[in-house]
């Protein structure tokens, strides 16, 4: 066989596979999908993920079947997904700190989150709460801001290197104070030290912090992103309270492995946008103080350069903390 039929051979065969692949995205799916959580059940994202993979499962017409991978801050379960074959079977529910604190965090972040991953849509925006000990003497985030200054304080969050860390260092540093860090393994443990008065503060997401809020076990000082919290409506936003343009929040997003298939990425994201548009999502998510990106903000497209936005917003402040991750 001469060198002209070999790559004629091997070009057709390439052809035929590429024919193959796009017949399979267009029936896709087929059998039932894996969604990876890269957290643990009864989290924040979890609760997220199940109420949207309920609402796809109806659209599909395969069940969308979620799996917890928790680890390492989300990045076990998103690495697996960056890995996988790219056949629309397999997706995670990244966020800020998989897809973006983790590129400066880690030394050698175990995949790029820019450039190994499909991005499908941004489906929500978890913002975070300043929440305190109901004794401390400050009532809002002015007089703790003058409290703290003047007054060695500690704050709890969910471990060094998590969004609750992080969100607290980028607001002492905004705020110009020191505070001592304490990590724990969840903010179910952080919120129970500050309702006893062991720990000052915290940077909660308002999901978490809700219950005890509502039950008047802490007290809210500022939300800390740049629009106030449907669930929290009478708390004003840092912004509001002076430290201008401050926004502190955690997203969460869908993603493919690279090279999925365009057909199946639109079907996806689709699916997402109804199950967004559903009344029960959007009365449920408002319940949980869970904001709803607005339509343009939820295309392949955008969160494409949203992420490698949030990557480059997040990395200053962590290198500022000295918070590393291995």
């Amino acid at each position: 066989m001469s060198v002209d039929m070999v790559r004629f051979a091997v070009a057709a065969f390439g052809c035929l596979l590429a024919l193959f692949g796009a017949a399979r995205a267009e029936v896709w799916p087929e059998r039932p999908i894996t969604l990876i959580v890269p957290y643990a059940a009864g989290s924040p994202a979890d609760t997220i993920g199940r109420l949207l993979a309920e609402q796809m499962t109806g659209t599909l017409g395969q069940r969308v079947v979620i799996e917890n991978t928790p680890g390492a801050g989300g990045t076990i379960g998103s690495a697996r997904v960056a890995k996988a074959p790219p056949d629309g079977y397999l997706l995670v529910q990244g966020g800020t700190g998989t897809h973006a604190q983790s590129q400066t965090l880690y030394k050698t972040p175990p995949y790029d989150a820019a450039s190994d991953f499909t991005p499908v849509a941004l489906i929500g925006e978890s913002p975070l709460v300043l929440v305190a000990r109901k004794d401390l003497s400050a009532n809002d985030l002015r007089s703790f801001i003058a409290y703290a200054k003047t007054n060695p304080t500690t704050y709890g969050s969910a471990g060094v290197g998590s969004s609750t860390h992080l969100s607290c260092a980028l607001l002492t540093s905004a705020a110009g104070f020191d505070a001592i860090h304490v990590p724990y393994r969840g903010m179910g443990l952080v919120i129970q030290d500050i309702t006893a008065g062991r720990v000052d503060f915290a940077c909660d997401f308002v999901l978490d912090a809700l219950p005890q809020v509502q039950a008047g076990n802490i007290k809210t000082l500022a939300v800390l992103t740049k629009k106030r919290s449907e669930a929290l409506p009478n708390v004003p936003t840092a912004d509001e309270q002076g430290l201008a343009g401050f926004d502190a929040y955690n997203w969460n997003a869908v993603f493919l492995p690279k090279g999925t298939p365009e057909a199946i990425t639109k079907k996806l994201n689709a699916a997402l946008v109804r199950a967004l548009d559903a009344p029960a999502i959007k009365d449920t998510f408002s319940k949980l103080g869970v904001v709803i990106p607005p339509p343009e903000h939820r295309t392949p497209e955008y969160l494409g350069a949203f992420v490698k936005s949030e990557i480059t917003k997040w990395s200053a402040p962590i290198k500022a903390s000295g918070a590393t991750a291995q």
